[in-house]
């Protein structure tokens, strides 16, 4: 255990209402009646889809393709038959839809050829490579594809590795069960995070409301003669979140800005993400269902391992959800969201479904006036000022949002917790962070069809000169062509052949095959006209005596052959 944990500024202590759903086993859920499973899961590219409708698929087998470093792969929670690969609504507070492969089970949940992975004969890159051809990406937060953590900043030794095990949010408890009935595999996935990132100290954070889980895992980790730290913190939300809980574990202050904390040599994984790791690398399994805590307004609340793809309605009713449940919060109370359609499948991010009534929920009073006082910044994990952002949020005045640093809240909504003028702050700052990005977007579209623009214009200025340039060149070889031919006729002898002959032979050989043109057509023309009257026969000598009569009577004489046309002479006077 280390000597000495440290604070983070603010946070809350909300009920926790973990008592509802952790005092059963986890239980495996029914094979739904059909599954739809989203392509896109996780922060990073959409991944393409490999199957169509009417494609059968094995419990594992591929269908959906990583799209670039940044992604992960999807797979077929069970066996059965491709209904379609379609649009449809996924578990996101925008209800929008996305891509989904709908897949009907069959009911064998046959398995494709699977075992272990030779960890021996890896090097670190293949093992990222099969951690993301596996689909692994984190089940604690945004679903960051795992693989990618697994590489240390150039030039910044890794000195911890923090495994997340605090579960700070009301109501779940999914990450407790697993330590509780699963640490061996746990404690095994850390190992293989440990072994790629060489670290010099693994701590293993758990809330001290945990202690059952605590004792399980430091039971498997000396049973595997591992030196991994397991480390009871106090129980504070938002301790789970990765910042906080570097600052509590480690007492370094990760700045704001900085998106990777591995820039400071520490980096941080759920603890189910590590189960999911080993999974893969241990089984062979690809990361297809999840353990979900199932609570809120039901009568049989409990934690269940439920495949990726299971509708969130059909499995909430594995809980037994009260007749006055009026709709299902995906996720804690505190930075979960009410889904817009309670057909919306459950993802690898999908960690708690609560049954919502307005009995344990009462709907919030009036939003009043702010009247400043202070007890949302004195809240904030992040030291910001939420009241600030709130009036600049609602003025619509977006630079100042961002000069007050807006992309540092983490929405944890402590502020919100504790507004006594309750004020949905983190709907204003959702607000105020969408509208940024959508403008941004907007100005990356605009700046992008401007370079397009100035592309086009120079691409047309240089076609142009280069088209001038051209002419230029081809006026200029005529203008010393026909200087040459003139210097080589004035120096030719008499005797010798035309100048243009002499010079060009091409231009010569082209006026001749022109001239025996004519001559052929001369000599055809002359070739079909009677010489005489004796080479015509006796109907043309009878047609020629007629003219000849007709000429006599209109006093036609004819000229002779050598006749030559007459001429007028005017005499000088």
């Amino acid at each position: 255990m280390l000597a000495k944990l440290f604070k983070f500024y603010g946070g809350v202590k909300p009920p926790s209402n973990k008592t509802l759903s952790n005092q059963q086993p986890i239980r495996p859920a029914p094979l739904p009646s059909r599954l739809v499973v989203p392509l896109h899961q996780h922060i990073g590219g959409t991944p393409r889809p490999l199957v169509q409708a009417g494609d059968p698929v094995l419990k594992g087998q591929k269908i959906g393709e990583a799209d670039g470093w940044i992604s992960a792969a999807v797979h077929a929670p069970t066996s059965g038959t491709v209904v379609e690969v379609a649009m449809h609504v996924r578990p996101h507070v925008s209800g929008l839809e996305s891509l989904c492969v709908v897949i009907e089970p069959d009911g064998k949940d046959e398995w494709i050829t699977h075992g272990p992975a030779d960890r021996a004969a890896m090097s670190p890159a293949d093992i990222c490579q099969f951690l993301q051809e596996h689909g692994i990406v984190g089940l604690g937060g945004a679903g960051f594809p795992t693989h990618g953590k697994l590489k240390a900043t150039p030039g910044v030794p890794m000195a911890e590795l923090i495994i997340n095990a605090a579960e700070c949010e009301p109501y779940i408890t999914c990450d407790d069960l697993l330590m509780r009935e699963r640490a061996d595999d746990v404690v095994r996935g850390i190992a293989v995070f440990r072994d790629m990132l060489q670290p010099t100290q693994v701590i293993i954070g758990v809330e001290d409301n945990k202690p059952e889980a605590i004792a399980a895992m430091q039971k498997a980790v000396e049973a595997q003669g591992e030196a991994f730290a397991v480390v009871p913190v106090p129980t504070l939300y938002p301790a789970g979140g990765a910042k906080q809980l570097i600052r509590v574990l480690t007492g370094k202050e990760v700045p704001g800005a900085m998106r990777s904390t591995a820039d400071m040599g520490v980096q941080v994984f759920n603890v189910g993400t590590a189960y999911a790791a080993w999974r893969a690398i241990g089984h062979g399994e690809p990361l297809i269902s999840r353990i979900v805590t199932l609570t809120g307004n039901v009568r049989g609340a409990g934690n269940v391992e439920a495949l990726i793809g299971t509708p969130m309605d059909e499995l909430l009713k594995l809980a037994e959800p009260n007749p006055d449940t009026d709709g299902i919060i995906m996720g804690g109370p505190m930075m979960g969201f009410l889904v817009p359609n309670e057909h919306a499948p459950i993802v690898k991010t999908s960690n708690c479904l609560i049954a919502h009534s307005e009995r344990l929920f009462p709907p919030k009073a009036p939003e009043m006036p702010c009247i400043r006082c202070g007890a949302c910044a004195r809240a904030c994990p992040h030291e910001l000022q939420p009241f600030e952002l709130y009036w600049h949020a609602r003025a619509k005045d977006f630079g100042k949002t961002q000069q007050y640093h807006i992309f540092d809240c983490i929405e944890c909504g402590c502020c919100a917790y504790v507004c006594p003028s309750r004020i949905p702050l983190v709907q204003y700052f959702r607000f105020a962070k969408s509208e940024i990005w959508a403008r941004e977007k907007e100005k990356k579209a605009a700046d992008e069809a401007k370079q397009r623009f100035e592309f086009k214009q120079f691409r047309e200025e240089r076609e142009k000169a280069e088209k001038a340039e051209k002419l230029a060149k081809a006026a200029a070889a005529q203008a010393a062509k026909k200087a040459a031919e003139a210097a080589a006729a004035s120096e030719a002898p008499a005797t010798e052949q035309p100048a243009e002959a002499a010079a060009d032979p091409a231009e010569a050989a082209k006026k001749a095959a022109i001239a025996a043109a004519m001559a052929r057509a001369k000599a055809q023309r002359e070739a079909a006209q009677p010489k005489n009257t004796d080479e015509l026969t006796p109907e043309q000598a009878r047609e020629m005596a007629e003219i000849e009569a007709r000429r006599q009577q209109a006093g036609i004489v004819p000229e002779p052959a050598d006749a030559q046309p007459a001429t007028t002479e005017t005499k000088p006077e």
